[in-house]
């Protein structure tokens, strides 16, 4: 009789969006005459820029001919793509990062599931608190975080790092050693950031106690602060800890084309094991990466016009963030983010937690957000407001909120 993966039943309830979903299309089959406005999933819905459509049309004619026909991408990915992100994203910025480091996938929410199963299971994990519920979740599921407190909402073996107004939404160094350490910045929930000073501050700390970095980049593009680090290959050390995620769904809306990549520089070593080797044995074994098509748009996004229309479209999310930052000040919330991210941060109402202000705003205005809780513990009592949707969406979503 076969047997399943017991980790699996650890994970309590259902994934955050999923439960989120069910509580709106619940809602919209009570009230189809209401005209919900979404401000909780983090999906861009600006269209892609023209550069990269052009791109992609041009692909699908080469894949209609036997000359230019393309089959399986090379496992790391394209020379063309893994060049464009080498020089662009990391040697611009004065960051030693080679195209040969550079692992090209189908998105950094699969590299963020994925990049765990190259460490053992002994291994103890350190997550800012709250965060992105991806890191946990597939840790969960490989068997490497214990058991699961339901009244502190806990994992045994986790170590959190709490991120609340007190320390500026910023985790400090953990009292217990970690050995995998995940940093999201800027952060997705609180969308806060921390300075290149600070960040080297971790870096040190990881080559001093052994541990790796896994630094989630995926919203660089948002960055507006001169002093806020765009990859953690910036500081000083970083090649021999750390390893970084990067997404082209949020600067270049991909998240229905998807394209990302891993980098893993070869100093990266367990021992004598380059991790850069087992990394590359997992792709080549279990293939995540993007079609040529894909690739080739990826390409794109680095062309003056591409980025010359990309830094337009962040600017569009940014003046949204703007708004619903300065308007709920206005109305008298408590609020953060939405200056190096496109994020917004809120306290809830007094005697409100998440999920009740959850559905206070969906029964009354009609918004959806997401309930901070949802992303840990330390979440509870604040709310996740997004800026990707539209502009006349983000206004009517604010005026309501206002009128409540």
């Amino acid at each position: 009789m076969y047997k399943i993966n017991d980790n699996y039943l650890k994970l309590p309830g259902s994934y955050l969006f999923s439960t989120i979903g069910k509580k709106v299309a619940a809602y919209s089959a009570e009230h189809p005459e209401k005209e919900i406005i979404r401000l909780g999933i983090g999906d861009v819905t600006q269209p892609l820029a023209p550069a990269i459509i052009e791109a992609l049309h041009k692909a699908v004619d080469e894949m209609g001919h036997a000359e230019t026909f393309h089959g399986y991408a090379p496992d790391l990915g394209y020379e063309f793509l893994r060049k464009a992100i080498a020089e662009h994203d990391f040697q611009a910025r004065g960051a030693d990062i080679q195209a040969d480091e550079i692992f090209v996938s189908d998105g950094a929410k699969c590299d963020a599931g994925n990049i765990q199963e190259i460490f053992s299971t002994d291994n103890k994990i350190a997550v800012c608190d709250p965060v992105y519920p991806v890191y946990v979740d597939t840790n969960v599921m490989a068997g490497r975080t214990g058991t699961y407190d339901p009244k502190t909402e806990t994992w045994s073996d986790v170590i959190y790092m709490p991120c609340t107004a007190e320390n500026g939404f910023a985790p400090e160094l953990p009292k217990e050693t970690p050995d995998l350490i995940y940093l999201c910045f800027p952060n997705n929930p609180t969308g806060s950031t921390i300075t290149k000073a600070q960040l080297q501050e971790w870096v040190d700390y990881a080559n001093q106690v052994g541990a790796v970095i896994i630094y989630d980049a995926a919203y660089e593009a948002y960055i507006s602060e001169p002093d806020v680090p765009h990859t953690i290959y910036e500081c000083e050390g970083a090649r021999t800890c750390a390893i970084e995620l990067r997404s082209f769904s949020k600067n270049a809306g991909f998240t229905g084309v998807r394209l990302g990549c891993t980098v893993i520089p070869k100093d990266l070593k367990c021992g004598e094991v380059s991790l850069h080797a087992l990394w590359a044995r997992r792709h080549g074994t279990k293939y995540n990466g993007a079609p040529y098509i894909v690739q080739r748009a990826g390409e794109a996004v680095y062309s003056p016009e591409g980025q010359a229309q990309l830094k337009a479209q962040v600017a569009y999310y940014m003046n949204n963030a703007k708004t619903i930052l300065e308007g709920l000040k206005s109305a008298g919330y408590t609020v953060s983010g939405g200056v190096n991210a496109p994020y917004i941060w809120l306290k809830t109402p007094e005697g409100m937690d998440s999920w009740a202000f959850f559905d206070y705003l969906l029964e009354n205005a009609g918004v959806v957000g997401t309930p901070g809780s949802g992303f840990g513990p330390s979440g509870e009592g604040y709310f996740r407001l997004t800026a990707f949707g539209s502009y006349e969406n983000t206004v009517a979503a604010l005026e309501r909120i206002q009128k409540l």
